[in-house]
């Protein structure tokens, strides 16, 4: 895990290509194709920006999971995507994780009531690496 505040990370063209990619697939609801494209990235990244590349993979997985009506494993890796990025500040890579936190725990608690089908509503958007919170840079 991350200690300290974690200095945002400079990727090169490939590694953004992929971060891109997966921020696109998890957008359109493609959760396994946005956890192939983001772990492209994370097996090739070092330093504080693993870890929460490596969170973004847990909510698709966990997402993944609730499209498929398993509430264990949904809540189990929105519990660990959660705890992973805790070290992070509220805006990291332009990603709104203060929102995230705030929708990985309303969906925790809508599993822990019983509530799969609230939990497994199609989420709000990652925002991220554009200007003005777009995706990628394009809106």
């Amino acid at each position: 895990m991350v200690t300290g505040s974690p200095v945002e990370p400079r990727l090169d063209a490939e590694q953004r290509a992929l971060a891109c990619a997966g921020v696109s697939h998890f957008n359109r609801g493609e959760y396994f194709e946005c956890h192939d494209a983001l772990e492209d990235l994370w097996t090739g990244l070092r330093g504080p920006s693993r870890d929460f590349f490596q969170g973004l993979i847990q909510i698709a997985v966990a997402f993944q999971h609730l499209r498929n009506g398993n509430a264990a494993g949904a809540a189990s890796l929105l519990a660990r995507a959660e705890a992973r990025l805790s070290a992070y500040p509220e805006n990291y890579l332009r990603f709104d994780l203060a929102g995230w936190r705030a929708e990985l725990l309303q969906r925790r608690a809508w599993l822990a009531d019983g509530e799969l089908a609230q939990a497994a509503q199609a989420p709000p958007p990652w925002r991220l690496f554009g200007p003005d919170q777009t995706v990628c840079g394009t809106a």
